[in-house]
């Protein structure tokens, strides 16, 4: 099982790519694209620009006066299909392949090692992305307008997945014994689920930034990316409907059932573990980020600014505090988060 679940790893990381390249095209060559409009651009808009119109070829039998058209009419021709709508939607496809290789990833990694697959940093990781995979897919069900935010998406969890597998690898183990209780399934469930929709509501955030810039008139890169996403008032909402599900579980995760645990296994509630203080630290940014997003004098730009430090926080505590740092949660190597 454990072979099978490496060797499913693979192939959800081709998947994952795969499907960032169908979107990258998309995202190039689609209709929304500056080439894109430019080719399905109406003959009537073309004949307003100072373009010539379409000449249509005299036919061999000249219709009846009454069925001629006007003189000075200009027919249009149907615009050509799209094809980056279909790049795009095997892109989506691609997607749910990938996510159904990575759930069995995770899935046979669990049967492996006999227990819930979370116990350390390279099963957090695979947890981590596949409740963002998830999640991704629950939003471009609802709202398939967005699905230019896949390109990014994708690229997301592609880097994450292989900085998994390059940098904190671990071969299946059993727990250690701090972790053996029925508080690791509570509380690194919770951190797990709040954490993949994080992943998630970074990507509209930064977007969002993006797209706000062009819409002001910066064209300089990465503004020029604005162009092809949805609006800056959809991506905004989207963040903040993300975080506003995320934080209460995460706030029940890191400052409720973690406590609790600590207080079982340890003996002490809070101890400036470096883990503690950076997931503290984490709640405090987004915390103000959904103070400074119901503050009417706030801007949007600096409230999406704080959502983004929150989420650089999370990835110093997933990854500094589990390789850098030294505490009763470093398990990056041997049993759990």
């Amino acid at each position: 099982m454990a072979e099978l679940s490496d060797q499913l790893m693979a192939f959800t990381v081709l998947a994952y790519l795969a499907a960032m390249v169908c979107y990258a095209a998309e995202y190039a060559f689609g209709n929304r694209s500056h080439i894109g409009r430019a080719a399905t651009r109406p003959a009537r808009q073309l004949a307003g620009a100072g373009a010539p119109a379409e000449v249509v070829p005299p036919a061999d039998d000249v219709p009846p006066a009454d069925e001629a058209p006007p003189a000075d009419a200009v027919v249009e021709t149907a615009p050509p299909r799209d094809r980056g709508v279909l790049l795009g939607l095997i892109g989506v496809g691609l997607t749910w392949l990938a996510f159904a290789l990575h759930l069995g990833t995770v899935v046979t990694r669990g049967l492996a090692a006999g227990r819930m697959p979370w116990g350390n940093m390279y099963e957090f990781i695979l947890a981590v992305t596949l409740v963002g995979s998830a999640v991704w897919l629950g939003v471009l069900t609802r709202k398939p307008a967005v699905r230019h935010l896949g390109l990014f998406t994708a690229l997301a969890l592609v880097v994450l997945l292989g900085a998994a597998g390059l940098i904190a690898y671990t071969p299946v183990g059993p727990l250690v014994p701090a972790l053996n209780s029925y508080w690791y399934i509570v509380h690194v469930s919770t951190i797990i689920v709040a954490s993949g929709i994080f992943l998630i509501g970074a990507v509209p955030a930064a977007m969002f930034l993006v797209r706000a810039g062009y819409d002001a008139g910066k064209r300089s890169f990465p503004y020029t990316l604005g162009a092809k996403v949805p609006s800056a008032q959809v991506l905004e909402r989207l963040t903040f409907r993300l975080h506003a599900f995320a934080f209460p579980l995460f706030t029940f995760g890191a400052l409720i059932a973690g406590p609790l645990w600590a207080e079982a296994s340890w003996g002490r509630y809070w101890g400036w573990d470096p883990k503690e203080v950076w997931a503290f630290i984490s709640w405090v940014v987004y915390a103000a980020y959904l103070h400074a997003r119901a503050t009417p004098s706030v801007k949007r730009s600096t409230a999406t600014w704080i959502a983004l430090i929150g989420f650089v926080t999370m990835l110093m505590n997933l990854f500094g505090v589990n390789l850098f740092f030294g505490g009763l949660h470093s398990y990056a190597n041997a049993g759990g988060m």
